[in-house]
């Protein structure tokens, strides 16, 4: 089972310089990126931090939305954010140290069964099984 995903991005010289990012053949809006006002760019955009938390923050909602769909568990909304630490490693670079993820789930009528789901959507993310980063969850399931 091989699948590719291609992605392009280019810029111009400059720390206060915007560039863009795109899925290649794919009829997708392109993202604007920036580097962050925390590394002493402008923040007009997104940063490759905030596509990197949105990655694995995503990648669990829909790992999530496929299991319960499989499992035949409905559910109206889930609703997720992600903290994600950027702080200096052993090497002493600067790394993803850990990303905290909040997962709301409403509108089920089996709240044990879906945080079962939850929980093993946590060892099925492909995104998430592929990173170094400390990820660590939270649940909240409301009828």
């Amino acid at each position: 089972m091989n699948k590719t995903f291609v992605v392009e991005s280019s810029s111009q010289s400059g720390i206060n310089t915007d560039w863009n990012a795109s899925a290649v053949q794919k009829n997708y809006p392109q993202l604007s990126l920036c580097i962050p006002p925390e590394f002493e760019g402008p923040g007009l955009g997104y940063s490759p931090e905030d596509l990197y938390g949105l990655a694995l923050l995503n990648c669990f909602i829909a790992t999530f939305k496929f299991v319960a769909e499989k499992s035949r568990l409905e559910f109206d909304k889930i609703n997720g954010t992600g903290n994600l630490i950027v702080d200096k490693g052993q090497k002493p670079a600067l790394w993803m140290k850990e990303f905290r993820i909040s997962i709301e789930l409403t509108g089920t009528k089996q709240p044990e069964r879906a945080l079962a789901l939850l929980e093993k959507t946590t060892k099925n993310c492909m995104i998430i099984n592929s990173v170094q980063t400390e990820v660590t969850f939270s649940f909240q399931v409301k009828d």
